[in-house]
């Protein structure tokens, strides 16, 4: 027999979040980064470059390559940014046309994580205990209060804050896992959409690249399944497996098998660093999610905990097997979240109030910060922080935009009414621990993507890498890249306008440039046959240096 249910929540307590007020936060949320900026370093625009020579029809669907190089397996992410810059093509930067699918898909995630939740809550072992005189919360409103509670966990997860906002594959993975939580949540409540989520969900991850977490996952899926009390969710195990079998078949067609686990032991540096991953990464979900565990010890085989959970560590497991991969690690982000939202009934008012109190200080601090850099940026006082982004961001020259300015000022006077309500006396609603932590990370995310945006484009774009090298290697030209990251070979395509070749060696190449990466202490020299032009240096690097050669005339250069 369970233990008792440890949720008391009153009517009072599950009143739902505004739903205007929710809209305009996740939209403050996932569009500051789409707009006005170049693809960043590395994997962001390493992954645009695919896209882009697809769509351009320089590279084959089934086999993309940049400057010769062929791409991982994941393929599908690459085909969805690829299509959307082919059908806006005439009227977006193909940069943002790729941007736009995966910005829906991080709308996707959203979406998912709050129905995952609410058809967990609606379960019967998660459901609160009926009071003795009445007043207990409804279980459709409580289910709702929990699903925000579980929105605002994701939102507030400091991983998912870049990452999230990329045009990479892990994106299309993470949407791929959060449509198949929601799979397993609704089985037993609705009808067909279950069915084709879970059909959808894990020959998707496969295609993006993860074949073998999709099979982990639907293990794990199959076995939570055939265990629970409803009939419905026991009849779903065949769908389950029909998908696992369909991520095996397509990862196979597809080429998306890979040994991506780490082989050396685990050394304590690497534990230690393991751990501090673990901690930022996931924060504040996790520290919820094991309070979750623990109050809901005597339930940990009912559907609105083990789902989670499962679905947790197998991203947290993959995380390890990786040898402590951010990107493994972010796809147990949405599965966190539902688990650190059912920690929300049971929390004591004195933890609420730190995690208030902490929240109010740790973000009010940083929007003061941001401010205080971008006045500096503005009027040169104080001085220190101007003279840090000059170095930082060499050759950015500071501009204004009243736009922008805007938008960071109502989004900090919405932050301080957000801070004066909380400690007001607006004490009930269930998800109200998790308003500040998220409300925070919004509002620090929409300043950097306002006020500092220019200068940190200007720093993980090689945008200003590419102009330094431009007046010695005119556009158009062939450049030799043997040995470049893919990330400054996209550069090169996209920003630069040259053919690039990054398979044939400078012995053997036709081309009449040369790039390469060097240190600052030790130079190396390709061979007589070239003639060193310059050497810059990365904007945010001070020893890596891509030098520029160019062939020399005669016969030394023949």
């Amino acid at each position: 027999m369970n233990a008792p249910n440890p949720a008391l929540v009153t009517q009072r307590a599950a009143q739902p979040l505004p739903r205007l007020a929710l809209l305009l936060f996740c939209a403050a949320y996932v569009i500051p980064g789409v707009f006005g900026r170049d693809p960043w370093k590395s994997a962001d625009i390493t992954a645009f470059g695919y896209m882009l020579n697809i769509a351009q029809g320089r590279t084959s669907w089934l086999a993309p390559t940049v400057a010769g190089l062929p791409a991982d397996a994941a393929l599908l992410p690459y085909w969805l940014g690829a299509t959307f810059i082919k059908l806006l093509g005439p009227w977006l930067d193909p940069a943002l046309a790729a941007r736009i699918p995966f910005a829906l898909l991080l709308v996707l995630v959203l979406v998912l994580s709050w129905y995952s939740a609410y058809h967990l809550a609606r379960t019967e072992a998660a459901q609160p205990l009926p009071f003795a005189f009445g007043g207990e919360a409804n279980p459709i409103d409580y289910a709702r209060a929990i699903a925000d509670g579980a929105l605002l966990a994701l939102v507030a997860s400091l991983g998912l804050l870049q990452l999230g906002h990329e045009t990479t594959p892990e994106l299309a993975q993470l949407a791929s896992v959060a449509l198949f939580i929601y799979a397993l949540a609704a089985s037993p409540f609705r009808g067909p959409q279950p069915k084709l989520a879970v059909l959808a969900a894990l020959p998707a991850l496969a295609a993006s690249g993860a074949p073998v977490i999709a099979l982990a996952l639907g293990v794990v899926g199959g076995f939570i399944c055939r265990a629970s009390s409803y009939e419905p969710a026991r009849r779903f195990v065949p769908w389950i497996a029909a998908s696992a079998l369909l991520s095996a078949v397509l990862a196979s067609e597809l080429g998306a098998w890979g040994w991506r686990v780490g082989t050396g032991a685990l050394s304590w540096s690497g534990a230690w660093e393991l751990l501090r991953l673990l901690a930022w990464f996931t924060w504040p979900a996790w520290p919820l999610a094991v309070w979750t565990v623990w109050r809901w010890r005597g339930h940990l085989s009912d559907r609105h905990i083990a789902i989670p959970l499962g679905a947790a560590l197998v991203s947290v497991l993959a995380c390890i097997a990786m040898g402590g991969s951010e990107r493994a690690l972010m796809l147990g982000l949405p599965p966190l979240a539902v688990l650190a939202a059912f920690a929300l009934p049971t929390l004591q008012r004195s933890t609420a109030a730190a995690i208030d109190w902490f929240s109010v200080c740790f973000f009010t601090v940083a929007a003061a910060v941001i401010w205080v850099i971008y006045t500096s940026m503005q009027t040169g006082v104080p001085a220190q922080p101007a003279a840090n982004i000059a170095r930082l961001s060499p050759g950015y020259t500071p501009g204004f935009s009243p736009f922008a300015l805007a938008l960071a000022v109502l989004a900090t006077m919405a932050w301080l009414w957000l801070v004066k309500w909380r400690t007001g006396r607006s004490r009930h609603p269930l998800w109200k621990s998790l308003v500040l932590p998220a409300s925070g990370v919004a509002l620090c995310w929409l300043l950097v993507m306002t006020l500092l945006l220019p200068p940190l484009d200007n720093a993980r774009s090689y945008r200003s890498l590419i102009q330094r090298i431009a007046p010695r290697v005119p556009a158009g030209a062939c450049v030799a890249a043997p040995g470049m990251p893919r990330a400054q070979l996209v550069a090169l395509e996209y920003l630069g306008g040259y053919r690039v070749d990054a398979l044939t060696p400078a012995a053997t190449t036709r081309c009449e440039f040369l790039l390469q990466l060097e240190t600052r202490a030790a130079p190396t020299e390709p061979g007589p046959a070239w003639r060193l032009l310059a050497r810059e240096r990365r904007n945010t690097s001070e020893d890596e240096i891509t030098a520029i050669y160019r062939r020399r005339a005669g016969p030394a250069g023949q």
